[in-house]
């Protein structure tokens, strides 16, 4: 196609300028993320691996009284964002429900 001085049709979709906007979006929340203090990253990591220890312990001596906790993907994330107040919310909810 030669240019010949026509006026072109030079409407933007509306998806693509969606798209580019949530491209931006998601560059500034990882560039963000990734400015995090790392002690914040440490103490949430190190409170998801706790939880999950104190989940294996009270399903390994919960399994002699009948209790346990499942393990599936809610579970998990519950104590890897939570950490021990997870295991707390698990544990209350097991018996509540």
């Amino acid at each position: 196609m030669v240019w010949r001085g026509e006026a072109k049709d030079l409407r933007i979709p509306w998806e693509l300028v969606l798209a580019f906007g949530v491209g931006l979006a998601l560059m500034a929340v990882i560039s963000y993320l990734l400015l995090v203090p790392r002690r914040f990253l440490w103490r949430l990591l190190a409170g998801g691996v706790l939880g999950a220890l104190v989940l294996v312990v009270i399903n390994f001596f919960g399994g002699m009284v009948g209790f346990s906790i499942a393990l599936n993907p809610f579970t998990a994330m519950a104590v890897g964002f939570l950490g021990l107040p997870g295991v707390g919310l698990l544990v209350a909810l097991n018996l509540l429900l």
